[in-house]
Order: C-alpha cells, then sequence, then structure tokens
C-alpha cells in the first residue's frame, strides 16, 4: 500500500515541541523498504531526536547517495532540504553545500556499500577535514539492492543466505573514522531505538565530524543463520560500553550518580553529554585507548557499541579555514569579488 500519500491532516491533539511541531511533522513519505528493515527504525529515530531537539525540519540539510540506506531520507524530514547524490559522492557534495552555507543542520545518510567501496575515499577526506555533519551508516554486510552479495563491511569466515562464506577482511569504518580524526564516534544496533536516539541528538549538537555506525540488519539477504549482521547475533554479541544522556543548555544539571561511574562531556555549545559508564575502564575521550578496546572486544567475537570516542571543544573545516562567518550565500558581489588587489594578496599565501 506504499502507492497510498500519508494524509495531510493531523489530529488536533498531536503533542507539539517547544517550536510548534508534531512528531508527524518530521516524517516523510510511506517506506518502501521491506517490511521489518532495521532501516526504518533508523529514521524512526532521526525522526524522534529531531522532534525532542526542537529542530525546525527547514533547517536541516539530508543528502545521501545510492542504496537502500540512501533511500531512507525519503522516509523522514520531508520538509527539510534533501539531496540525493551519484553512488560514494555524498560526503564531498555535503562538504560543499557545508561550505556554502554553514546555518544549516548537515546530515548525511549511506550505506556500507556506499561509504566503504566506491565511496571510501569520500567518507575518508570528510572524517579528516571534520567536516561538521551527522554521518550516519546504515551497516547491514550485504548489497540489498543488487541481490544479496557480500560487502566491504562483511565480516571474514560471515556465510551469506545460499551458504558462501566470505573470504575476504572487512573494512571497519568505525576504526577508520577514529584514525582519521573524527571527533565524535559511535556504534548503534537498529534494534535499539533507546540507545540510537541519545546518540543522534549528540551528534546533532556535537560540532564537528559525527560518524555514527549502525549495524541495520536486511531482514531478506543477511538475517540467517551464519551471519554477524542479523538480529540475533548482534543481540548475543553486543557489548555495550556506555549509556549517553543528552542534556541540553536550556536544561538543569543534576547528578546524584556515585564518582566513577558517570562521565560529563561539555560541548561547545554548552549542552553536556553525561555517559554512564557500564565499563568503568573504558575511557571515550581516549582516541588510543579505545581503538586498542575496540580491537581486543573484536578479537572475542565481539561488537562494541555506544560512543566510543568524543573530542571535547573539536574545531570543524570552517574553524580550520578561517571562513566567514556569515554564509557565503548570503554575501553580496562585493564581498565575494573584493577586486584584484584582494585576490594577489591571497595569491602571495601559495608563494
Amino acid at each position: 500500500m506504499t502507492y497510498i500519500a500519508k494524509p495531510p491532516l493531523h489530529h488536533p491533539a498531536l503533542a507539539r515541541n517547544k517550536v510548534g511541531y508534531t512528531r508527524r511533522d518530521y516524517e516523510g513519505k510511506v517506506s518502501t523498504l521491506c517490511a521489518g528493515c532495521g532501516h526504518d527504525s533508523i529514521s524512526a529515530a532521526i525522526i524522534e531526536a529531531c522532534w525532542e531537539m526542537n529542530i525546525e525540519p527547514h533547517r536541516v540539510a539530508k543528502l545521501s547517495g545510492i542504496g537502500c540506506s540512501s533511500k531512507t531520507p525519503d522516509y523522514f524530514l520531508g520538509a527539510s532540504h534533501g539531496f540525493n547524490t551519484v553512488h560514494g559522492r555524498m560526503p564531498s557534495v555535503l562538504t560543499g553545500a557545508n561550505l556554502a552555507n554553514r546555518d544549516l543542520l548537515y546530515l548525511g545518510v549511506s550505506g556500507d556499500g556506499d561509504s566503504a567501496s566506491i565511496g571510501l575515499g569520500q567518507f575518508a577526506h570528510a572524517m579528516r577535514r571534520n567536516v561538521n555533519m551527522v554521518y550516519i551508516v546504515e551497516n547491514n554486510g550485504v548489497y540489498g539492492l543488487t541481490k544479496g552479495q557480500f560487502s566491504a563491511t562483511a565480516d571474514k569466515g560471515s556465510k551469506s543466505k545460499k551458504g558462501v562464506v566470505n573470504a575476504d577482511s572487512p573494512v571497519d569504518l568505525v576504526g577508520l573514522a577514529m584514525q582519521l580524526g573524527a571527533s565524535f564516534v559511535a556504534r548503534s544496533f537498529s534494534g535499539d531505538k533507546a540507545q540510537m536516539v541519545p546518540l543522534i541528538k549528540a551528534a546533532m549538537e556535537h560540532g564537528g565530524a559525527a560518524f555514527i555506525d549502525i549495524i541495520s540488519p536486511c531482514v531478506t539477504f543477511n538475517n540467517h543463520a551464519g551471519s554477524t549482521r542479523s538480529y540475533d547475533w548482534v543481540r548475543e554479541h553486543n557489548e555495550v560500553v556506555n549509556r549517553i544522556d543528552f542534556i541540553t543548555p536550556r536544561d538543569p544539571i543534576t547528578a546524584s550518580i556515585a564518582p566513577g561511574e558517570v562521565v560529563d562531556v561539555p560541548q561547545h555549545d554548552g549542552s553536556i553529554l553525561r555517559l554512564r559508564k557500564l565499563h568503568t575502564d573504558y575511557d571515550p575521550t581516549d582516541r588510543v585507548a579505545a581503538m586498542s578496546y575496540l580491537h581486543e572486544r573484536a578479537a572475542e567475537g565481539e561488537l562494541v557499541t555506544g560512543l566510543l570516542y568524543v573530542e571535547a571543544g573539536a574545531d570543524d573545516l570552517h574553524a580550520a579555514q578561517h571562513t566567514s562567518l556569515r554564509p557565503l550565500n548570503s554575501l553580496g558581489k562585493a564581498d565575494l569579488c573584493p577586486g584584484a588587489a584582494a585576490l594577489e594578496k591571497l595569491n602571495q599565501r601559495f608563494r
């Protein structure tokens, strides 16, 4: 029944957030994905996070590439700006848009094929430049649109639906993001909404490259015995290192937690990431230690989820390049073309 449009009328009693929107206002079209697809749960978490954060939909720019995951921006924030790029090129298009208009919230949605194969180079440069964006990879380990071949993130030794064993080593996007300099790195599971929503909220307020790898089982091609991206396997091997609370500057900050069980990480805008440590020896502010921990748990066959690394007060691409505080799309001709003398002064910096 996906050809039937959602009714435009809302029940008058629906709850509204502080900017006057109902949760329905953050929805998009009816999903055409398979029933039970983890990607739809991620869309629901994005909708919930934006509604709770009182974000005006028209202040969001959502971009994607190609694949099942890249279809999902059509299913949330229908009143926001949107651009579906070619395969693997979402990060560079988003970077250009971000440089032109820094006032929007940029949400990039991709998949394991889109980011770990053809778009791997694009992913790398967005991370190392610390582009101010939320980068979500909906990771199911298969190419769902082309009948379930292994993707670059499929674990070595995992089996396809037809019993074929994957002989290639996986691309670990979380490890790459940490190594390349991303200032916010997390992993979650589409079956854990309680974990996804606060992670997405924190990523949206981070102020730098915020990467979230979300394991999202493909119910058609990769939800069987032998798969390491199935619902059952992830639930059995999930190692959660922390639970996150996101506290906005408008809310009072209170805590009744014993020392050593909580870590408060202030963000650039005054918001607080409050991490309730389930593993007291895990430090999400130590990049090297976090990478070592992930490798240790992977060797034990565990999939670590939660906020894996965060750098408080990180500078984004605009700060590094000393760009105009005003969005480029709001500048006049005199500002954009200041004349030959200004151009000559600029060129002197490169000689």
